[in-house]
This record gives C-alpha cells, structure tokens and sequence, in this order.
C-alpha cells in the first residue's frame, strides 16, 4: 500500500491538466504502446527508486512533472525501500495510470479524509481514503 496526501494528489493532478493546456495535451503513460490510453487528465503512479505519483501533462522544453513520494517508499526513508517496493509494486520499474475522474470525485464526496491510500493487486488498483 503506498499512501500519499490528498492535497498534494490535487497539486498533481491539477499541474498535469495546467501542463496540458499549455503545451498541447497529454503524455502517454505506456510510451506509445497504447495510442490514447491514458491522454487525459490524471496521474501516473510509478514505481522505480522508490514509489511516486506525477503529473501527466505534456511538458514545456525543460521543465519537470511534479513529483510526489510516497510515505513508504521514499528515497530518502528509513525503510527499505527496495524490499518495500518489491512486494506491493513489484520487482521491475513501471507506470499506472490513474484517472483524474475516480481521484477527484472520491476526494470531494469524503472532506474530512486526509491521505489516500493506492493498493495494487494483480488485477486492478485499489482506491481508499484515511483520515489521520
């Protein structure tokens, strides 16, 4: 399970759609694999060193996605992060795109919760809310 504060997912996904309309759409998450899976308004959840959410949003010449850790499997945690990794994202590096519209909605219909919670299975992507 990766956990991520719920401001900051808003941050995320509201960069991608910023970065979006200035520069002309959205990234594909799958390089190209999939043509228009994923090219609208959303976030990437990426597992590489450590785990991380980012903007999805075509970029301008230079500039970076925002970027935000998880709270268990940041680079600069105590934890081991590889091992942490490994078992909940799996040992190889890679994308999954989450909609903006299950996000969002989700967020708006419980105010009082805090952080989300992503849970990754075999099969899909498990959304839940906490409150701390």
């Amino acid at each position: 399970m990766f956990t991520f504060p719920i401001p900051a997912v808003r941050k995320v996904v509201e960069r991608g759609i910023a970065d979006a309309a200035a520069n002309g759409g959205f990234r594909n998450p799958y390089y190209g694999t999939r043509p228009g899976e994923g090219e609208r308004p959303g976030l990437w959840l990426v597992g590489d060193k450590g785990v991380y959410i980012m903007s999805n949003g075509k970029l301008a010449e230079g500039s970076r996605a925002l970027v935000v850790y998880s709270e268990q499997c940041h680079p600069n945690s105590d934890i081991d992060l590889w091992d942490y990794k490994r078992r909940h994202f799996g040992g190889d590096d890679g994308i999954e795109f989450i909609e903006a519209e299950r996000v969002i909605p989700l967020f708006d219909r419980n105010m009082r919760a805090t952080h989300l919670n992503v849970e990754l299975t075999d099969t899909e992507i498990g959304l839940s809310l906490i409150t701390r």
